[in-house]
């Protein structure tokens, strides 16, 4: 009952943020096209490797391309600690402005899930650290040097199996994320983003799955009055394989 409470108090706190009226709200709705490779090395150990491209859709623009690939171990059952590295490439912000150049961003990241299995339902809380290396740059062009800073960001997702059959099943996916910026160079948006996602995912067998879900993510901008409120079709092919 604790963690249905929490996931509850997130939840209304996620509404509240996405509910603001502020004046400076930019409305966008993109898509995501992700591919989530897992690979399984033994029971303990595993690589997950992770590919997201982002589009605006109107217009059609290129948002970001996100690539990552993490290690990660199972410790128990319910923990499991992850550590990697994260490639991402921002082409614009906004759709209407093309600056005709990409913003690269380096980033170390470390993580750990709690697992809480209630049956058909599973509980999953996870805690993640980032150490984000974006390059430096003007309105015209990039410029020499990185920018560091500090993310953190908690995630409470709950999935529930209804639909099995021998080595298939269907699954529905609720989450809320949310990330809180830090480091000596945030001044006005220690508030970066809150994510709030519902999914369906298909296992078509015990090594691929689909998943077709609604994210809706509102985030605040550098200046720390804009915000960016999306709504974003997501699109996931989630391979497994083991070794």
């Amino acid at each position: 009952m604790k963690s249905f409470k929490i996931l509850w108090i997130i939840f209304l706190f996620s509404l509240g943020l996405n509910a603001q009226t502020h004046k400076n709200v930019d409305k966008q709705s993109l898509v995501w096209m992700r591919y989530y490779n897992q690979l399984e090395l033994n029971k303990k150990w595993s690589v997950h490797t992770e590919m997201d491209n982002r589009v605006f859709i109107n217009p059609i623009v290129q948002n970001a391309f996100v690539g990552r690939v993490q290690a990660r171990s199972k410790i128990t059952d319910k923990l499991e600690l992850g550590a990697g590295f994260v490639f991402s490439s921002v082409a614009t912000q906004n759709p209407e402005a093309k600056t005709g150049f990409s913003i690269p961003e380096y980033r170390l990241q470390q993580d750990a899930i709690l697992k809480q299995p209630l049956g058909n339902l599973n509980l999953t809380h996870r805690y993640r650290i980032e150490e984000r290396f974006i390059a430096n740059s003007s309105k015209l062009e990039l410029e020499d040097g990185t920018t560091f800073y500090l993310r953190f960001r908690y995630q409470i997702q709950a999935d529930y199996a209804f639909w099995k059959k021998e080595k298939q099943y269907l699954k529905a996916i609720l989450s809320d994320e949310i990330m809180l910026n830090g480091g000596n160079k945030i001044i006005k948006s220690s508030f970066d983003q809150n994510r709030v996602y519902a999914a369906v995912q298909w296992g078509l067998s015990p090594a691929v799955a689909l998943e077709l879900g609604y994210l809706n993510s509102f985030q605040e901008r550098a200046n720390g009055v804009d915000y960016f409120n999306r709504d974003i079709l997501r699109m996931s092919f989630i391979h497994k394989i083991k070794i």
